[in-house]
Parts: C-alpha cells; sequence; structure tokens
C-alpha cells in the first residue's frame, strides 16, 4: 500500500532502511523539511503523519504504509498561506528559516493534541481545562529548537494562531 504525501499516493521505496526525511527530501525532493541532527532531538524534521507530530529522521518510511503524511508543502491551499504560516511571517517568527518547517508542523500537531485534552508536563490541574499559555505552548514546543533565538516570535505567531481557539475550546483533561 502506498503512502499518501501532501494528498498524492507515494510508492514505498524498495529499501526497507529508507527514513520517511529521505524519502521526503531526496527522492519527492519536498525540500521543506529540513534535516536536522539526524538524532530526534531538534524538530527540524517534523512532519504530520494522521496529524500527529514525528521526527522524520528516526522515522522509516516502510512504517508509514497506508498512512497519511503531510510537509510544509503540503500545508498552503494554493497560493493561500495556512493561518499559521501566515502567523509566522506577520510576527517574524523566524530568522534563518531552518527551523521554521518543523516549527509549523509540531505546532499544529500541538494543536491537535490539546484539543484532544492531552496534558503536558507543566499542566498543573489534570481535572481542569487546559488553557494555552505562554508556559504550556514552550513545553509543549520544547522538542523544536531555534538556534537564532526567534522562540519569542514563534510563541507570538503560535498563540495568535491557537490561543483564542484553544480558550474557545478549553478541554477538560
Amino acid at each position: 500500500m502506498p503512502i499518501t504525501v501532501n494528498g498524492s499516493s507515494v510508492p514505498l521505496p524498495d529499501d526497507p532502511r529508507v527514513s520517511l526525511l529521505d524519502l521526503l527530501r531526496e527522492r519527492l525532493h519536498l525540500s521543506g523539511t529540513k534535516l536536522g541532527c539526524n538524532q530526534g532531538a531538534c524538530g527540524a524534521c517534523t512532519v504530520l503523519v494522521d496529524g500527529e507530530r514525528i521526527v522524520s529522521c528516526l522515522a522509516l518510511a516502510v512504517q508509514y504504509d497506508g498512512r497519511s503524511v503531510t510537509t510544509i508543502e503540503g500545508l498552503a491551499d494554493g497560493e493561500t498561506l495556512h493561518p499559521l504560516q501566515a502567523a509566522f511571517i506577520a510576527h517574524d517568527g523566524f530568522q534563518c528559516g531552518y527551523c521554521t518547517p518543523g516549527q509549523i508542523c509540531s505546532a499544529i500537531g500541538m494543536a491537535a493534541e490539546l484539543e484532544r485534552g492531552m496534558p503536558s508536563h507543566v499542566t498543573a490541574d489534570l481535572g481542569a481545562a487546559i488553557t494555552l499559555d505562554r508556559d504550556e505552548l514552550r513545553e509543549r514546543m520544547s522538542g523544536n529548537l531555534c538556534r537564532c533565538g526567534a522562540h519569542n516570535g514563534i510563541v507570538d505567531a503560535i498563540l495568535d494562531v491557537y490561543a483564542p481557539a484553544a480558550d474557545d475550546r478549553a478541554v477538560a483533561a
């Protein structure tokens, strides 16, 4: 069964050792997903699989047989940017931009986790609604590193898109 990447069916690689990151970058020429540490520690290679965030450098492509992968290239609707992509621009949430695709994919996955009521390490009250404040956001995004120091812009962009919605959808843990 093929993998679906950004809505298109893609055959699995013949070599089962091919990482999902290498499939995306080297074989499909989707260069938006970046190779960072290649150890799953920096988050530069974060993509969404069935809406959940993963680090693609540590994943074998064959593990995702029949599943749907979304990269940064798959988020925009034609020429219309995803709201989070637009917010990153509005809040100057990038400097060199190398970590930006992983940050954006991770934030989208993070918002879905929040919507499902998944607590983070800093969620104080597991019985109360989870509010996406700066501390909650920083903990949830701690797997994505920005070496340029654009963290404040990144946080502002994510809060701009997801905090009002998170407040409206406050979920009980």
